[in-house]
């Protein structure tokens, strides 16, 4: 639930997620690689030609050894890291690497105006940029954002996803700490890659249940690269009924800002109801998954070609490194680019995208503090009718939505500059429109 923006976070240079975009066809660099590789050269993902190539690394370079049993394993029956460490080496390696980001911008300091429209809700109270996966247990067990409900670990270690699917959906409403004690891992192999341990050669599992449950056939009109970081990066909601994370589409057509907002207001949910204004309203998650797939790249990229470059070791294993970086800071992943953006600067085009973006998020938001000062205003005045204010709250709760559907997406705007603006265009309409009812009622 974390916003993490590389180009705002000096320093931070290794961070989960984040800016899949503007790159070329796939990851990759010029290499050359050896005229034979060892079978066992380096333990585990070798390549699969044996005659010297000249020429981008693509998935197709990358052959996971045939393995028939899976490693031991932890208790539950996750197979974390240190299992897949003699196998994978360089994986696992590169893995570890991510602890390495430990910088973390807050929010509310840098945007002001973000505790006052989300005054009444957690993220008033804490509300900071991700470390990555590293850090998943430690950042949700301390933060001051109040979690009652275990339904709070969903994304933060594939313990608890093994633990719904083997005890069902009840996991969801057991209490925080009770559940927290019973978690070993941080977002790992296991997340993305199933309980096979390395005998699955690297395939991509959906360890989600609700992921299953909410898009079912429709899963395979999405890249399993896509939908492997997906289940987690994605606009979700806890069910009234059951504490359930679920999420407020079942096919990629409706994972439109539009789309989601009418889902949410045909059954009726709200996030909280902040009491100044009296409006029931929504809070965004990180809608990455949803924000690329409505992209230009989406039919080009997944999210392991900008955020996973394909490296070549000493011993001449070919490997994606489970680094995880914006393609911004790293060579490999921008040498891409030029497949379809010739010589263009990326890493200055991208941040001056980022630049506008994020400096039209601070005009809408600054007027969308004032709407809620007024609205809550005229509430206490007391001077319109119930009907005549819940029409400016479902304004004020419309214009909310699609300000945070882009404010808390990570890429600012480099995943699909397009639905950022128009999001932030449509929120700043509907505030225009909600500030000409207050002014003509009251």
């Amino acid at each position: 639930m974390e916003k993490t923006v590389l180009h705002k976070t000096i320093g931070a240079s290794a961070v989960a997620v984040v800016l899949v975009a503007l790159c070329g066809l796939f990851a990759g660099t010029e290499v050359a690689k050896p005229a034979s590789v060892p079978a066992d050269a380096g333990g585990g993902v070798q390549a699969t030609q044996s005659a010297t190539k000249t020429g981008p690394l693509t998935r197709a370079d990358i052959d996971y050894r045939k393995l028939t049993a899976p490693a031991p394993g932890a208790q539950d029956g996750t197979v974390n890291a240190a299992d897949w460490a003699a196998y994978y080496p360089y994986i696992v390696a590169t893995m570890g690497d991510n602890a390495k980001n430990s910088y973390v911008t807050d929010y509310l300091e840098e945007d002001p105006y973000l505790v006052n429209i989300y005054e009444g809700y957690g993220f008033a109270k804490d509300y900071g940029s991700a470390r990555g996966h590293e850090y998943c247990l430690e950042d949700v067990a301390k933060t001051q954002r109040p979690h009652p409900k275990a339904n709070c670990l969903t994304c933060k270690t594939p313990n608890f996803a093994k633990l719904v699917d083997e005890q069902g959906i009840g996991v969801y409403s057991m209490a925080f700490d009770e559940v927290l004690g019973m978690m070993e891992e941080n977002v790992s192999c296991y997340t993305c890659h199933g309980n096979a341990g390395p005998a699955n050669r690297g395939a991509l599992t959906v360890t989600h249940n609700y992921v299953r449950e909410a898009l079912g056939n429709s899963m395979s009109d999405i890249d399993p690269a896509v939908l492997a970081c997906g289940q987690c990066h994605i606009e979700y909601y806890f069910t009234p009924s059951d504490s359930e994370t679920m999420m407020p589409y079942h096919d990629v057509d409706s994972m439109t800002p539009e789309a989601i907002l009418a889902y949410y207001d045909s059954i009726g949910f709200s996030d909280w109801t902040q009491e100044s204004t009296g409006a029931k309203m929504l809070k965004a998650q990180h809608p990455e998954m949803e924000t690329f797939l409505h992209g230009k790249h989406a039919n080009l990229l997944t999210c392991s070609d900008c955020h996973m470059p394909i490296e070549t070791a000493e011993d001449g294993t070919v490997y994606h490194s489970h680094t995880l970086v914006s393609p911004l800071d790293n060579e490999t992943l921008l040498a891409t680019c030029a497949a379809c953006h010739g010589q263009t600067d990326m890493v200055s085009f991208v941040h001056s995208l980022q630049d506008r973006v994020t400096a039209r998020e601070t005009e809408v938001g600054n007027k969308l503090s004032g709407l809620k000062d007024e609205l809550a205003a005229a509430v206490s005045a007391k001077k319109m009718t119930t009907r005549q204010l819940d029409e400016i709250r479902q304004l004020y709760r419309e214009a909310q939505w699609f300000f945070d559907f882009c404010y808390v997406e990570n890429s600012e705007g480099a995943h699909n500059s397009e639905l950022s603006f128009r999001c932030l265009d449509t929120s700043e309409a509907k505030i225009e429109e909600a500030l000409a009812l207050l002014n003509g009622k009251q």
